[in-house]
């Protein structure tokens, strides 16, 4: 996949749109064509696109490490933390020196192990949960 530097963002709704149109209504490529152009529509109506751009720089970025927001020396610590509704969806903390993310259930956070680089990853993968 080939990086884009400054991107113009209807030039590509524009090519995706006549990638589209080569393809039947409700076909699996057509519809994935529009759902992608759904997507970068998004960041433009939740007036986050400098974020998106930023993500696609990152992405493309072969130094990108993962950013840890939060580092707790206990799992109390962390629990009170994530209490205390300050936690946003995906982001990502270390728990006495293992990382975790912060996941969005129904009406309520919660932590899910994802190990960060130099962890051994644990065979089980099951999740961490917290109210």
């Amino acid at each position: 996949m080939p990086y884009i530097p400054d991107f113009d963002t209807d030039a590509i709704l524009s090519i995706l749109d006549s990638i589209s149109q080569k393809h039947p209504e409700g076909s699996p490529e057509r519809d994935a064509i529009e759902l992608a152009q759904i997507a970068l529509i998004y960041p433009r109506h939740t007036r986050k696109e400098e974020d998106f751009r930023r993500f696609y720089r990152d992405f493309f970025d072969p130094s990108f490490k993962l950013k840890v927001s939060h580092e707790f020396a206990t799992r109390e610590d962390a629990d009170k933390w994530l209490a205390s509704g300050k936690a946003e969806d995906a982001e990502r903390v270390r728990i006495a020196g293992k990382g975790f993310m912060v996941v969005r259930l129904p009406g309520r956070f919660t932590f899910m192990s994802a190990p960060l680089e130099g962890e051994e990853v644990e065979a089980d993968g099951s999740e961490e949960d917290s109210e």
